[in-house]
């Protein structure tokens, strides 16, 4: 019988994909282990392999679409078969006369539910947090939501299905489309599944995670005069950039400062024992924030050029699940594009993202005098469940401590 090849989950809350690239065609030997197909999910662009031998029978899913997490998206004639056995084929090893048939009887069946139990309230339903808050900013009622997650719980891509196919009870009317009359001449970009993710997550972030915000300016010329030694006879290529001494102040401050190093759920306030830092990098599908691990553990050196690395990997959609997964604490740095100062949201679940602006000459107080000094504004985004004002202040103050005498961030 043939075996059916099945999208794999290739990194944790994936839920569907878009098949970039088939490798293999249509009567083309395979051996376990080969790559099969390139993968678009919502971060990066992943091969995935074989498990045995055989030859590619049918692609069932062509290249450019999309694909659910254990959908059927091709089939592997096995030792001894050929094409013959994919007469009547249909996924999941039923004739394809049944498979159709199952479908046409399955609205017959609908009668019965009417004297099926009442359904359980919805707050009694087993459902991801997520996916409740989705359900009620698209007006879907979790009553009679079959769950495709752990044990029939309800998740995400069963809420979006449920309101784009109008099943659940609505309670509450969709958002209006926009009035898009006098716009003009226009290209419709389609969206990719990264910016449908970034998209999702900020509108998440932005409803359900109350922000507030703290602000400071860093005096950075000690910091640009030590940069200077440190690069001094450094190869351009390994340079130290101020990016790099940010993300060292960032950890140290959370050594400090712990309780910013947290993340909020229903139950209980994680308090993270690694620094791991979520650095945002832009690239051509959207942004995305590569994670340095044990960041405070770290040399000056050693982060430069992981990060290097990680962004490099990041604009070319080659960062695998566990580089961008996780971490604690965001950073985003837009000084590079001559943005004085600017508010960025949180990144679900951490509790805290830094915005970092331009450093631009600004007057100071040295003394009795006032000077001209490189200043750099910082905007520390908070999530006021899970982290306290006193406690965003006294991070900042001890980032802002790590910035103004950098010697301490060599140690």
């Amino acid at each position: 019988m043939p075996k059916e090849i099945i999208l794999p989950s290739l990194s944790a809350g994936m839920e569907d994909a878009v098949i970039a690239t088939w490798l293999k065609a249509e009567g083309e030997a395979v051996q376990a282990g080969e790559a099969l197909a390139e993968v678009e999910t919502d971060k990066a662009t992943m091969e995935f392999e074989a498990e045995t031998d055989g030859v590619m029978g049918r692609i069932l899913v062509p290249a450019g679409d999309r694909a659910d997490v254990n959908a059927v998206i091709a089939v592997l004639l096995l030792e001894g078969e050929d094409a013959s056995v994919l007469d009547g084929y249909a996924p999941g090893g039923a004739p394809g006369g049944s498979a159709a048939a199952e479908t046409v009887a399955a609205p017959e069946a609908a009668p019965k539910a009417e004297a099926a139990p009442a359904a359980a309230p919805s707050d009694k339903i087993a459902a991801s947090p997520l996916a409740r808050r989705i359900a009620a900013q698209k007006g879907v009622e979790l009553t009679g939501l079959s769950g495709s997650g752990p044990r029939g719980r309800v998740v995400r891509i069963d809420v979006e299905r449920a309101a784009e196919a109008g099943t659940g009870a609505p309670v509450m009317a969709p958002a209006p489309a926009p009035n898009l009359a006098g716009i003009g001449e226009h290209e419709a970009i389609p969206h990719t599944g990264m910016r449908r993710t970034i998209a999702r997550r900020l509108l998440e972030s932005k409803t359900t995670v109350p922000h507030f915000y703290l602000e400071a300016d860093c005096d950075i010329e000690a910091l640009l005069a030590l940069r200077a030694q440190v690069n001094a006879g450094r190869e351009t290529a390994e340079r130290i950039s101020v990016n790099d001494f940010i993300v060292k102040a960032v950890a140290q401050a959370l050594v400090k400062v712990p309780a910013a190093n947290a993340i909020w759920t229903d139950e209980a306030v994680l308090q993270l024992k690694s620094v791991d830092i979520s650095v945002a990098v832009a690239t051509d599908g959207g942004l995305i924030t590569p994670v340095l691990r044990n960041a405070d553990q770290k040399s000056l050196g050693a982060l430069s050029s992981e990060m290097r690395a990680l962004a490099a990997k990041a604009r070319d959609g080659r960062l695998k699940p566990d580089e961008y997964q996780g971490g604690g604490f965001s950073l985003s740095n837009l000084g590079m594009y001559g943005v004085k100062r600017f508010s960025a949201i949180i990144n679900p679940p951490q509790s805290c993202i830094l915005a970092v602006g331009a450093a631009e000459k600004r007057p100071v107080g040295r003394g009795d005098q006032i000077v001209l000094a490189p200043v750099m504004s910082v905007t520390l985004s908070v999530d006021h469940r899970s982290v306290d004002g006193a406690v965003g202040a006294a991070w900042l103050a001890a980032f802002k401590a790590g910035i103004e005498t950098p010697m301490g961030l060599l140690l």
